[in-house]
């Protein structure tokens, strides 16, 4: 499978109750995140995907996200290799925050986009 090939959604298309997998590092999620999301940097990626196969156990589909698209299209590409219901959400984190999508950061609080 070629990125030209990856199941992709729109930012906007991502329902509120998803699961949102955000694939960043420490300091990214730690600025700004999807409330509610789950978080596995991509660096420790396949030492963590058991808490990736739990949280889609139920058939879920998982709404990759990293900043901008990139690692979040490696992760998707490998989670529909594996059989998991995967799309990466198209433009990342920084589409998320200029669609006026809530993030927030490690405390609770209004964040952003690093």
């Amino acid at each position: 499978m070629n990125f030209a090939q990856l199941p992709s959604v729109d930012v906007a298309a991502v329902p509120a109750d998803a699961l949102v997998l955000d694939v960043r590092e420490d300091d990214e999620w730690a600025a700004g995140h999807v409330e509610g999301a789950l978080h596995v940097p991509m660096s420790e990626f396949v030492a963590r995907f058991g808490e990736v196969t739990e949280a889609v156990a139920d058939g879920r589909r998982a709404y990759v996200m990293c900043r901008v698209g990139g690692r979040s299209a490696q992760v998707t590409q490998y989670l529909v290799q594996q059989g998991i219901d995967a799309v990466n959400v198209d433009g990342g984190m920084q589409v998320w925050e200029a669609a006026g999508r809530r993030i927030v950061d490690a405390q609770g609080a209004l964040g952003t986009v690093v």
